[in-house]
Protein backbone atom coordinates (compact mmCIF):
# COMPACT_ATOMS: atom_id res chain seq x y z
CA UNK A 1 0.00 0.00 0.00
CA UNK A 2 0.93 3.53 -1.32
CA UNK A 3 0.98 6.26 2.31
CA UNK A 4 -0.04 10.19 1.09
CA UNK A 5 2.54 12.50 0.69
CA UNK A 6 5.21 10.01 -0.57
CA UNK A 7 6.82 10.39 -4.42
CA UNK A 8 4.87 7.37 -5.30
CA UNK A 9 2.06 8.46 -4.46
CA UNK A 10 2.28 11.78 -6.20
CA UNK A 11 3.20 9.79 -9.42
CA UNK A 12 -0.30 7.19 -9.10
CA UNK A 13 -2.50 9.79 -8.57
CA UNK A 14 -0.78 12.13 -11.69
CA UNK A 15 -1.11 8.43 -13.81
CA UNK A 16 -4.86 8.36 -12.74
CA UNK A 17 -5.86 12.45 -13.66
CA UNK A 18 -3.83 12.03 -16.77
CA UNK A 19 -5.87 9.26 -17.67
CA UNK A 20 -9.33 10.37 -16.84
CA UNK A 21 -8.59 13.87 -17.74
CA UNK A 22 -8.01 12.84 -21.04
CA UNK A 23 -11.10 11.06 -21.58
CA UNK A 24 -12.96 14.20 -20.00
CA UNK A 25 -11.45 16.70 -22.28
CA UNK A 26 -12.31 15.09 -25.33
CA UNK A 27 -15.65 14.81 -24.49
CA UNK A 28 -16.36 18.32 -24.34
CA UNK A 29 -13.42 19.32 -27.15
CA UNK A 30 -15.43 16.66 -29.94
CA UNK A 31 -18.97 19.23 -29.14
CA UNK A 32 -17.28 22.62 -29.78
CA UNK A 33 -15.40 20.70 -32.78
CA UNK A 34 -18.70 19.68 -34.62
CA UNK A 35 -19.39 22.55 -37.00
CA UNK A 36 -15.86 22.22 -38.17
CA UNK A 37 -15.96 18.68 -38.94
CA UNK A 38 -19.46 19.07 -40.75
CA UNK A 39 -18.18 21.93 -42.88
CA UNK A 40 -14.83 19.87 -44.00
CA UNK A 41 -16.29 16.49 -44.23
CA UNK A 42 -19.65 17.82 -45.56
CA UNK A 43 -21.50 16.00 -42.82
CA UNK A 44 -25.29 15.94 -42.29
CA UNK A 45 -27.11 16.10 -38.89
CA UNK A 46 -27.42 12.32 -38.97
CA UNK A 47 -23.36 11.95 -39.81
CA UNK A 48 -22.64 14.34 -36.40
CA UNK A 49 -25.16 12.29 -34.33
CA UNK A 50 -23.19 9.03 -35.08
CA UNK A 51 -19.83 11.22 -34.35
CA UNK A 52 -21.24 11.56 -31.20
CA UNK A 53 -22.97 8.08 -30.50
CA UNK A 54 -20.45 5.90 -31.73
CA UNK A 55 -18.26 7.36 -28.75
CA UNK A 56 -21.01 7.34 -26.39
CA UNK A 57 -22.66 3.51 -27.92
CA UNK A 58 -19.44 1.92 -26.91
CA UNK A 59 -19.19 3.81 -23.77
CA UNK A 60 -22.56 2.52 -22.48
CA UNK A 61 -22.33 -0.52 -23.70
CA UNK A 62 -19.26 -1.94 -22.24
CA UNK A 63 -19.04 0.34 -19.19
CA UNK A 64 -20.68 -1.76 -16.88
CA UNK A 65 -18.23 -4.90 -17.64
CA UNK A 66 -15.14 -3.08 -18.14
CA UNK A 67 -14.81 -2.54 -14.33
CA UNK A 68 -14.97 -6.54 -13.77
CA UNK A 69 -12.52 -7.19 -16.39
CA UNK A 70 -10.12 -4.93 -13.75
CA UNK A 71 -11.10 -6.91 -10.69
CA UNK A 72 -10.31 -10.20 -12.72
CA UNK A 73 -7.06 -9.36 -14.83
CA UNK A 74 -5.80 -6.72 -13.24
CA UNK A 75 -6.91 -2.98 -12.51
CA UNK A 76 -3.71 -1.49 -14.04
CA UNK A 77 -3.15 -3.67 -16.82
CA UNK A 78 -6.86 -2.85 -18.35
CA UNK A 79 -6.54 0.69 -17.34
CA UNK A 80 -3.26 0.92 -19.26
CA UNK A 81 -4.93 -0.65 -22.05
CA UNK A 82 -7.37 1.57 -22.07
CA UNK A 83 -5.46 4.50 -22.00
CA UNK A 84 -3.14 2.66 -24.85
CA UNK A 85 -6.34 1.93 -27.10
CA UNK A 86 -7.65 5.43 -26.60
CA UNK A 87 -4.74 7.07 -28.07
CA UNK A 88 -5.22 5.03 -30.94
CA UNK A 89 -8.10 5.31 -31.72
CA UNK A 90 -7.66 9.54 -31.48
CA UNK A 91 -5.13 9.30 -33.81
CA UNK A 92 -7.39 7.14 -36.04
CA UNK A 93 -9.41 10.20 -35.10
CA UNK A 94 -7.33 12.70 -36.46
CA UNK A 95 -6.59 11.14 -39.34
CA UNK A 96 -9.67 10.42 -40.59
CA UNK A 97 -10.67 11.09 -44.00
CA UNK A 98 -14.25 10.41 -44.33
CA UNK A 99 -17.40 10.53 -42.07
CA UNK A 100 -17.99 6.43 -41.52
CA UNK A 101 -13.82 6.36 -40.56
CA UNK A 102 -14.64 9.15 -38.38
CA UNK A 103 -17.49 7.29 -36.96
CA UNK A 104 -15.54 3.67 -36.68
CA UNK A 105 -13.02 5.27 -35.10
CA UNK A 106 -15.21 7.30 -32.23
CA UNK A 107 -16.27 3.76 -31.82
CA UNK A 108 -13.07 2.34 -30.95
CA UNK A 109 -12.30 5.49 -28.59
CA UNK A 110 -15.21 4.72 -26.55
CA UNK A 111 -14.08 1.22 -26.56
CA UNK A 112 -10.98 2.59 -24.72
CA UNK A 113 -12.97 4.93 -22.48
CA UNK A 114 -14.75 2.53 -21.07
CA UNK A 115 -11.59 0.20 -19.85
CA UNK A 116 -9.80 2.98 -18.77
CA UNK A 117 -13.18 5.53 -17.39
CA UNK A 118 -13.76 2.82 -14.31
CA UNK A 119 -9.70 2.21 -13.50
CA UNK A 120 -8.66 5.54 -11.77
CA UNK A 121 -10.89 5.49 -8.62
CA UNK A 122 -10.15 1.32 -8.92
CA UNK A 123 -6.54 2.07 -9.08
CA UNK A 124 -6.75 4.51 -5.98
CA UNK A 125 -8.94 2.34 -3.82
CA UNK A 126 -6.34 -0.52 -4.48
CA UNK A 127 -3.28 1.89 -3.98
CA UNK A 128 -3.37 3.89 -1.03
CA UNK A 129 -3.43 3.18 2.72
CA UNK A 130 -6.94 2.66 3.60
CA UNK A 131 -6.36 6.34 5.69
CA UNK A 132 -5.43 8.38 2.72
CA UNK A 133 -7.91 7.05 0.42
CA UNK A 134 -10.40 9.55 0.74
CA UNK A 135 -7.73 12.10 0.31
CA UNK A 136 -6.59 10.70 -2.85
CA UNK A 137 -9.73 10.28 -4.42
CA UNK A 138 -10.50 14.04 -3.50
CA UNK A 139 -7.34 15.24 -5.15
CA UNK A 140 -8.10 13.06 -8.19
CA UNK A 141 -11.56 14.45 -8.43
CA UNK A 142 -10.59 18.43 -7.95
CA UNK A 143 -7.64 17.68 -10.43
CA UNK A 144 -9.51 15.94 -12.75
CA UNK A 145 -12.40 18.55 -12.77
CA UNK A 146 -10.10 20.92 -14.40
CA UNK A 147 -10.20 18.96 -17.02
CA UNK A 148 -13.89 19.57 -18.13
CA UNK A 149 -13.53 22.75 -16.89
CA UNK A 150 -11.39 24.05 -19.44
CA UNK A 151 -12.31 21.58 -21.87
CA UNK A 152 -14.39 24.02 -24.05
CA UNK A 153 -11.52 26.60 -24.06
CA UNK A 154 -8.99 23.86 -24.96
CA UNK A 155 -10.99 22.75 -27.82
CA UNK A 156 -11.80 26.04 -29.27
CA UNK A 157 -8.13 26.89 -29.10
CA UNK A 158 -7.76 24.03 -30.76
CA UNK A 159 -9.57 24.02 -33.67
CA UNK A 160 -8.73 27.71 -34.28
CA UNK A 161 -5.28 27.07 -34.29
CA UNK A 162 -4.87 24.81 -36.83
CA UNK A 163 -7.70 22.02 -37.37
CA UNK A 164 -10.48 19.92 -35.94
CA UNK A 165 -8.19 17.15 -35.97
CA UNK A 166 -5.65 18.68 -33.50
CA UNK A 167 -8.50 17.77 -30.56
CA UNK A 168 -8.01 14.46 -31.27
CA UNK A 169 -3.91 13.95 -32.10
CA UNK A 170 -3.51 16.54 -28.48
CA UNK A 171 -4.28 12.97 -26.80
CA UNK A 172 -1.23 11.17 -28.21
CA UNK A 173 1.45 12.72 -25.93
CA UNK A 174 -1.14 12.67 -23.11
CA UNK A 175 -1.80 8.79 -23.49
CA UNK A 176 2.33 8.08 -23.82
CA UNK A 177 2.87 9.80 -20.55
CA UNK A 178 0.16 8.08 -18.42
CA UNK A 179 1.45 4.76 -19.63
CA UNK A 180 4.93 5.28 -19.27
CA UNK A 181 3.41 6.66 -15.62
CA UNK A 182 1.65 3.38 -15.24
CA UNK A 183 4.24 0.94 -16.03
CA UNK A 184 6.42 2.48 -13.71
CA UNK A 185 4.85 3.83 -10.23
CA UNK A 186 1.06 2.14 -10.50
CA UNK A 187 1.25 -1.43 -8.28
CA UNK A 188 -0.62 -4.01 -9.98
CA UNK A 189 -4.08 -5.41 -8.26
CA UNK A 190 -7.21 -7.50 -8.56
CA UNK A 191 -9.91 -9.30 -6.97
CA UNK A 192 -9.07 -13.37 -7.35
CA UNK A 193 -12.57 -14.02 -5.66
CA UNK A 194 -14.11 -11.77 -8.43
CA UNK A 195 -16.33 -14.54 -11.00
CA UNK A 196 -15.89 -14.42 -14.51
CA UNK A 197 -17.17 -11.28 -16.37
CA UNK A 198 -21.05 -12.24 -17.76
CA UNK A 199 -19.58 -11.63 -21.52
CA UNK A 200 -22.81 -12.97 -22.59
CA UNK A 201 -25.16 -10.43 -21.19
CA UNK A 202 -22.89 -7.47 -22.27
CA UNK A 203 -23.27 -8.63 -26.08
CA UNK A 204 -26.96 -8.69 -25.47
CA UNK A 205 -26.88 -5.39 -23.66
CA UNK A 206 -24.57 -3.95 -26.61
CA UNK A 207 -26.44 -5.35 -29.37
CA UNK A 208 -29.57 -4.07 -27.89
CA UNK A 209 -28.49 -0.81 -27.51
CA UNK A 210 -26.54 -0.55 -30.83
CA UNK A 211 -29.88 -1.48 -32.88
CA UNK A 212 -32.13 0.49 -30.51
CA UNK A 213 -29.78 3.78 -31.41
CA UNK A 214 -29.81 2.77 -35.20
CA UNK A 215 -33.04 2.72 -35.56
CA UNK A 216 -33.66 6.03 -33.81
CA UNK A 217 -31.14 7.76 -35.38
CA UNK A 218 -31.83 6.06 -39.05
CA UNK A 219 -36.06 6.96 -38.21
CA UNK A 220 -35.73 2.80 -39.13
CA UNK A 221 -38.86 0.93 -37.36
CA UNK A 222 -37.10 -2.42 -38.02
CA UNK A 223 -33.88 -1.51 -35.90
CA UNK A 224 -35.77 -0.20 -33.68
CA UNK A 225 -38.27 -2.89 -32.27
CA UNK A 226 -34.69 -5.46 -32.79
CA UNK A 227 -32.88 -3.21 -30.28
CA UNK A 228 -35.69 -3.49 -28.05
CA UNK A 229 -36.45 -7.16 -28.58
CA UNK A 230 -32.82 -7.46 -27.74
CA UNK A 231 -32.84 -4.98 -24.72
CA UNK A 232 -36.23 -7.34 -23.37
CA UNK A 233 -33.50 -10.33 -23.88
CA UNK A 234 -30.95 -8.54 -21.86
CA UNK A 235 -33.38 -8.28 -18.97
CA UNK A 236 -34.57 -12.03 -19.75
CA UNK A 237 -31.20 -13.12 -19.50
CA UNK A 238 -30.00 -11.06 -16.41
CA UNK A 239 -33.05 -12.95 -14.84
CA UNK A 240 -31.65 -16.34 -15.58
CA UNK A 241 -27.96 -15.71 -14.73
CA UNK A 242 -26.64 -16.64 -11.72
CA UNK A 243 -24.14 -13.97 -11.40
CA UNK A 244 -26.39 -11.03 -13.57
CA UNK A 245 -24.20 -8.07 -14.59
CA UNK A 246 -27.08 -6.07 -13.22
CA UNK A 247 -28.73 -8.05 -10.20
CA UNK A 248 -32.72 -7.94 -10.97
CA UNK A 249 -33.55 -7.17 -7.28
CA UNK A 250 -31.87 -3.88 -7.15
CA UNK A 251 -35.00 -2.18 -9.43
CA UNK A 252 -37.31 -3.63 -6.32
CA UNK A 253 -35.96 -0.45 -4.12
CA UNK A 254 -38.52 2.34 -5.33
CA UNK A 255 -36.02 4.72 -4.46
CA UNK A 256 -33.13 3.04 -6.48
CA UNK A 257 -35.47 3.18 -9.32
CA UNK A 258 -37.35 6.85 -9.41
CA UNK A 259 -33.06 7.86 -8.93
CA UNK A 260 -32.18 6.11 -11.83
CA UNK A 261 -35.28 7.03 -14.08
CA UNK A 262 -34.62 11.04 -13.03
CA UNK A 263 -30.74 10.41 -14.12
CA UNK A 264 -31.99 9.37 -17.20
CA UNK A 265 -34.40 12.31 -17.89
CA UNK A 266 -31.70 14.64 -16.45
CA UNK A 267 -28.54 13.97 -18.63
CA UNK A 268 -30.82 13.05 -21.65
CA UNK A 269 -32.02 16.72 -21.31
CA UNK A 270 -28.51 17.60 -20.76
CA UNK A 271 -26.92 16.22 -22.94
CA UNK A 272 -29.08 17.49 -26.18
CA UNK A 273 -28.69 21.00 -24.83
CA UNK A 274 -24.64 20.91 -24.29
CA UNK A 275 -24.82 19.43 -28.19
CA UNK A 276 -26.79 22.21 -29.94
CA UNK A 277 -25.64 24.68 -28.08
CA UNK A 278 -22.37 24.59 -29.46
CA UNK A 279 -24.10 24.39 -32.72
CA UNK A 280 -26.37 27.23 -32.26
CA UNK A 281 -23.55 29.85 -30.71
CA UNK A 282 -21.31 28.84 -33.89
CA UNK A 283 -23.77 28.50 -36.84
CA UNK A 284 -26.73 30.93 -35.70
CA UNK A 285 -24.94 33.46 -34.07
CA UNK A 286 -21.77 33.47 -35.54
CA UNK A 287 -19.38 32.22 -32.54
CA UNK A 288 -16.09 31.64 -32.92
CA UNK A 289 -14.98 27.72 -31.72
CA UNK A 290 -13.15 29.75 -28.58
CA UNK A 291 -16.23 32.06 -27.82
CA UNK A 292 -18.54 28.54 -28.14
CA UNK A 293 -16.65 27.12 -26.15
CA UNK A 294 -16.07 29.65 -23.20
CA UNK A 295 -19.79 30.72 -23.13
CA UNK A 296 -20.52 26.63 -21.29
CA UNK A 297 -17.39 27.74 -18.95
CA UNK A 298 -19.95 29.15 -16.00
CA UNK A 299 -21.94 26.20 -16.14
CA UNK A 300 -19.14 23.81 -15.07
CA UNK A 301 -17.15 26.42 -12.85
CA UNK A 302 -20.39 26.16 -11.11
CA UNK A 303 -21.13 22.42 -10.82
CA UNK A 304 -16.97 22.99 -9.21
CA UNK A 305 -17.58 25.42 -6.63
CA UNK A 306 -21.09 24.08 -5.74
CA UNK A 307 -21.17 20.20 -5.78
CA UNK A 308 -19.43 19.62 -2.19
CA UNK A 309 -21.49 21.91 -0.62
CA UNK A 310 -24.68 20.27 -2.60
CA UNK A 311 -23.36 16.79 -0.99
CA UNK A 312 -23.22 17.76 2.46
CA UNK A 313 -26.80 19.34 2.76
CA UNK A 314 -28.31 15.96 0.86
CA UNK A 315 -26.22 14.23 3.50
CA UNK A 316 -27.36 16.20 6.49
CA UNK A 317 -31.21 16.78 5.87
CA UNK A 318 -31.88 14.20 2.86
CA UNK A 319 -32.06 13.71 -0.82
CA UNK A 320 -35.51 14.17 -1.73
CA UNK A 321 -35.93 18.31 -1.85
CA UNK A 322 -32.69 18.83 -4.21
CA UNK A 323 -33.74 15.72 -6.49
CA UNK A 324 -37.05 17.95 -6.55
CA UNK A 325 -35.86 21.56 -7.38
CA UNK A 326 -32.40 20.76 -8.76
CA UNK A 327 -34.03 19.13 -12.21
CA UNK A 328 -36.91 21.90 -12.34
CA UNK A 329 -33.84 24.51 -12.31
CA UNK A 330 -31.90 22.69 -14.87
CA UNK A 331 -35.44 22.71 -17.02
CA UNK A 332 -36.26 26.51 -16.28
CA UNK A 333 -32.43 27.34 -17.62
CA UNK A 334 -32.98 25.49 -20.81
CA UNK A 335 -35.88 27.48 -20.83
CA UNK A 336 -33.95 30.90 -20.83
CA UNK A 337 -31.56 29.81 -23.45
CA UNK A 338 -34.09 29.71 -25.55
CA UNK A 339 -33.50 33.93 -25.87
CA UNK A 340 -29.68 32.78 -27.73
CA UNK A 341 -30.99 33.59 -30.84
CA UNK A 342 -29.14 35.55 -33.61
CA UNK A 343 -28.61 39.26 -32.32
CA UNK A 344 -29.08 38.42 -28.71
CA UNK A 345 -25.82 39.27 -26.80
CA UNK A 346 -24.21 36.86 -24.44
CA UNK A 347 -24.99 38.57 -21.15
CA UNK A 348 -28.25 38.96 -22.06
CA UNK A 349 -29.42 36.16 -24.27
CA UNK A 350 -26.67 32.95 -22.95
CA UNK A 351 -25.23 33.14 -19.84
CA UNK A 352 -28.71 34.00 -17.05
CA UNK A 353 -29.50 30.42 -18.55
CA UNK A 354 -26.42 28.88 -18.35
CA UNK A 355 -25.97 30.19 -14.83
CA UNK A 356 -29.64 28.87 -13.86
CA UNK A 357 -29.07 25.51 -15.45
CA UNK A 358 -25.63 25.08 -13.62
CA UNK A 359 -27.26 26.00 -10.65
CA UNK A 360 -29.91 23.48 -10.58
CA UNK A 361 -27.13 20.70 -11.93
CA UNK A 362 -25.10 21.46 -8.92
CA UNK A 363 -28.34 21.04 -6.93
CA UNK A 364 -29.22 17.74 -7.93
CA UNK A 365 -25.77 15.57 -9.34
CA UNK A 366 -24.33 14.88 -5.91
CA UNK A 367 -27.40 13.95 -3.93
CA UNK A 368 -28.96 11.39 -6.63
CA UNK A 369 -25.36 10.06 -7.35
CA UNK A 370 -25.37 9.16 -3.47
CA UNK A 371 -29.25 8.23 -3.24
CA UNK A 372 -28.92 5.51 -6.06
CA UNK A 373 -25.28 4.37 -4.26
CA UNK A 374 -27.11 4.17 -0.58
CA UNK A 375 -30.20 2.64 -1.72
CA UNK A 376 -28.39 -0.16 -2.96
CA UNK A 377 -26.62 -3.29 -0.61
CA UNK A 378 -23.56 -3.06 0.32
CA UNK A 379 -22.86 -6.10 -1.74
CA UNK A 380 -24.52 -4.25 -4.76
CA UNK A 381 -22.65 -0.65 -4.57
CA UNK A 382 -20.16 -1.32 -7.56
CA UNK A 383 -22.58 -2.61 -10.35
CA UNK A 384 -25.18 0.47 -8.23
CA UNK A 385 -22.74 2.70 -9.36
CA UNK A 386 -21.97 1.07 -12.48
CA UNK A 387 -25.76 1.26 -13.09
CA UNK A 388 -25.81 4.83 -12.28
CA UNK A 389 -23.04 5.65 -15.08
CA UNK A 390 -24.49 3.86 -18.01
CA UNK A 391 -27.83 5.13 -17.46
CA UNK A 392 -26.74 8.58 -17.32
CA UNK A 393 -24.54 7.50 -20.56
CA UNK A 394 -27.94 6.25 -22.09
CA UNK A 395 -29.78 9.21 -21.65
CA UNK A 396 -27.44 11.27 -23.60
CA UNK A 397 -26.71 8.68 -26.46
CA UNK A 398 -31.01 8.19 -26.69
CA UNK A 399 -31.72 12.07 -26.59
CA UNK A 400 -29.03 12.77 -29.50
CA UNK A 401 -30.40 10.09 -31.41
CA UNK A 402 -34.08 11.52 -31.07
CA UNK A 403 -33.96 15.08 -30.86
CA UNK A 404 -32.58 16.03 -34.10
CA UNK A 405 -35.51 14.72 -36.11
CA UNK A 406 -38.35 15.53 -33.78
CA UNK A 407 -37.58 19.23 -33.96
CA UNK A 408 -36.71 18.89 -37.58
CA UNK A 409 -33.13 18.90 -38.02
CA UNK A 410 -32.55 16.75 -40.93
CA UNK A 411 -29.85 16.44 -43.58
CA UNK A 412 -27.44 19.54 -43.64
CA UNK A 413 -30.55 22.18 -42.42
CA UNK A 414 -28.61 22.48 -39.58
CA UNK A 415 -26.53 24.97 -41.47
CA UNK A 416 -29.08 27.20 -41.91
CA UNK A 417 -29.18 29.75 -38.91
CA UNK A 418 -33.13 30.26 -39.22
CA UNK A 419 -33.92 26.89 -39.36
CA UNK A 420 -31.46 25.81 -36.55
CA UNK A 421 -32.63 28.57 -34.19
CA UNK A 422 -36.35 27.30 -34.51
CA UNK A 423 -34.87 23.96 -33.97
CA UNK A 424 -32.86 25.20 -30.99
CA UNK A 425 -35.90 26.11 -29.41
CA UNK A 426 -38.02 23.83 -29.75
CA UNK A 427 -35.63 21.21 -28.01
CA UNK A 428 -35.17 23.31 -25.41
CA UNK A 429 -38.43 22.62 -24.65
CA UNK A 430 -38.77 19.01 -25.31
CA UNK A 431 -35.41 18.50 -22.88
CA UNK A 432 -37.15 21.36 -20.15
CA UNK A 433 -39.85 18.90 -20.10
CA UNK A 434 -37.99 16.14 -19.51
CA UNK A 435 -35.95 17.37 -16.94
CA UNK A 436 -39.15 19.03 -14.92
CA UNK A 437 -40.64 15.55 -15.07
CA UNK A 438 -37.26 14.00 -13.55
CA UNK A 439 -38.10 16.94 -10.65
CA UNK A 440 -41.10 16.09 -9.97
CA UNK A 441 -40.58 11.65 -10.31
CA UNK A 442 -38.65 12.43 -7.22
CA UNK A 443 -41.24 13.01 -4.86
CA UNK A 444 -41.02 9.46 -4.41
CA UNK A 445 -37.70 9.20 -3.65
CA UNK A 446 -37.23 8.00 0.64
CA UNK A 447 -35.68 11.21 2.54
CA UNK A 448 -34.02 8.94 4.46
CA UNK A 449 -32.04 7.29 2.14
CA UNK A 450 -28.63 8.90 3.04
CA UNK A 451 -29.07 9.04 7.12
CA UNK A 452 -29.69 5.64 6.90
CA UNK A 453 -26.44 4.68 5.27
CA UNK A 454 -23.56 3.32 6.58
CA UNK A 455 -20.71 5.95 6.46
CA UNK A 456 -18.49 4.73 3.76
CA UNK A 457 -14.52 5.22 4.20
CA UNK A 458 -13.33 3.93 1.30
CA UNK A 459 -15.42 5.69 -1.01
CA UNK A 460 -16.53 9.70 -1.83
CA UNK A 461 -19.12 10.93 0.40
CA UNK A 462 -21.65 12.84 -1.66
CA UNK A 463 -20.15 15.31 -3.68
CA UNK A 464 -16.55 14.99 -3.39
CA UNK A 465 -16.23 13.98 -6.87
CA UNK A 466 -15.83 17.18 -8.04
CA UNK A 467 -15.71 16.79 -12.02
CA UNK A 468 -18.82 14.59 -12.14
CA UNK A 469 -22.10 15.89 -13.71
CA UNK A 470 -20.96 17.63 -16.84
CA UNK A 471 -20.64 14.56 -18.48
CA UNK A 472 -22.08 11.83 -16.43
CA UNK A 473 -22.10 10.85 -13.05
CA UNK A 474 -19.21 9.65 -10.76
CA UNK A 475 -18.36 5.11 -10.99
CA UNK A 476 -18.18 5.31 -7.15
CA UNK A 477 -17.45 1.78 -6.92
CA UNK A 478 -16.69 -0.93 -3.45
CA UNK A 479 -16.89 -4.50 -3.84
CA UNK A 480 -17.59 -6.72 -1.40
CA UNK A 481 -17.17 -4.05 1.83
CA UNK A 482 -13.25 -3.70 1.14
CA UNK A 483 -12.07 -4.02 -2.15
CA UNK A 484 -12.33 -1.38 -4.83
CA UNK A 485 -14.27 -2.49 -7.92
CA UNK A 486 -15.45 -0.74 -11.14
Amino acid sequence: MIAWGTPRARWVLTTTILGSGMAMLDGTIVNVALPRIGAELSASVTDLQWILNGYLLALASLILIAGSLGDRFGRRRVYVIGVIWFGVASLLCGAAWSVPVLVAARVLQGVGAALLTPGALAILQSSFNREDRSRAIGAWSGLSGVATAVGPLVGGLLVQAWSWRLAFLVNLPVAALCVYLALRFVPESNDESSGHPNYLSALVGALGLALLTGGLVEQSYVLAAAGLAAMIAFGVVQKRSADPLVPPELFRNRTFLVSNVLTFLVYAALGGVMVLLVLQLQISLGYSPTASGLASVPLTIIMLLASSTSGRIAQRHGPRLQLIVGPILVGLGMLLLRNAVPGASYVTGVLPGVVLFGIGLAIVVAPVTATVLASASDHHAGVASGVNNAVARTGSLLAMAVLPAAVGLMGEDYTNPAVMTDGWQMALVLCSVAAIIGGLLAVGVDNRVLAAAPEQQEAPHPGECLHCGVEGPPTHIRSGGEKARQ
